[in-house]
């Protein structure tokens, strides 16, 4: 489902306007993202928590020459799913 698919139903089930809809959906993913870029939990009950993850720094190997090469530390966006949807997608 893309996101123009999901604002579609969305607009259908609450019997808004589409633009209306994408305003919300775009607000609501601009609040999550802004949440989660400055390390703050988003936590959807019965769906999931979305989490900045901090990776360590490693040894890895460039594929081209093979040589041994330090990966440095980042951060990452991560997504753990709640109970319900596990169960729901099992």
């Amino acid at each position: 489902m893309t996101k123009n698919q999901l604002i579609e139903v969305l607009a259908k089930k609450v019997h808004l306007p589409k633009s209306a809809t994408r305003e919300v959906v775009d607000t609501m993913l601009d609040v999550m993202r802004t949440s989660v870029a400055t390390g703050e939990k988003v936590v959807l009950s019965g769906f999931g928590t979305f989490l900045l993850r901090k990776r360590a720094p490693r040894r890895g190997r460039n594929p081209q020459t093979g040589e041994p090469m330090q990966i440095s530390a980042r951060k990452t966006p991560g997504f753990t799913a709640g109970k319900s949807f596990k169960k729901l997608v099992k």
